[in-house]
C-alpha cells in the first residue's frame, strides 16, 4: 500500500472514531440533558428495550455533527462527515437491538459485536468518498476494534467510562 492511500485509511478511521466517540463525550458533558432515547422507551414482547436508554437522540447528534466536523479538518467534505457519522450509530444501534435480544445489560460487553457493525458499515458507506478496497475495509474494522478496546481502558483510567472495556 502506497503511502496516499495509507492516508485514505487513516481518514476513514478518523471520521469513524470521531463519530463512536461523540456520544460518550456528549453524555459526560452533557449528563442526561438532552437525553432522550431514539426508541422512545418502547419495549418489545421479549421484555426488553428496543435498543435500550443509552442509545439517545443527542448521541446520534453529536456523532453525526462530530464526524461532519472532522471530515472538514482532514479535507474531505462535511457531507463524508454525516455519512459516516449516521452509518456509525446504525452500527452501534444494530448492536444494541441484538444485545437486547440476547438480554445483555445495557453498556456490557460483547467482543465483537460492540465493534464490528459500529466500524463496518461506516468504512463500507464512507466508500463513497474515499477509495477503499476490500482488504483496507477488513483493516479498518480490525484496528478499529483493538483500538476501541485500548482507548477504552485509557477512558476508564481517566473517568470517562463507567467500565474499562
Amino acid at each position: 500500500m502506497e503511502l496516499g492511500h495509507d492516508l485514505v485509511v487513516l481518514r476513514s478511521l478518523i471520521l469513524i472514531s470521531a463519530a463512536n466517540g461523540a456520544p460518550v463525550l456528549s453524555a459526560r458533558m452533557l449528563g442526561r440533558r438532552f437525553a432522550g432515547p431514539i426508541d422512545g422507551g418502547l419495549v418489545l414482547r421479549d421484555g426488553h428495550p428496543l435498543l435500550g436508554r443509552s442509545k439517545t437522540w443527542r448521541g446520534l447528534a453529536a456523532a453525526i455533527v462530530l464526524a461532519a466536523c472532522a471530515a472538514v479538518l482532514i479535507g474531505l467534505p462535511w457531507q463524508a462527515g454525516v455519512l459516516t457519522g449516521a452509518s456509525a450509530m446504525a452500527g452501534d444501534c444494530l448492536s444494541s437491538f441484538v444485545k437486547r435480544r440476547l438480554a445483555l445489560e445495557p453498556s456490557s460487553m460483547a467482543l465483537g459485536l460492540d465493534q464490528v457493525p459500529e466500524s463496518l458499515l461506516p468504512a463500507v458507506a464512507s466508500n463513497v468518498f474515499l477509495p477503499l478496497a476490500f482488504s483496507d475495509i477488513v483493516a479498518i474494522v480490525l484496528v478499529f476494534s483493538l483500538g476501541e478496546l485500548a482507548i477504552s481502558r485509557l477512558f476508564y483510567a481517566v473517568g470517562l467510562r463507567d467500565r474499562p472495556y
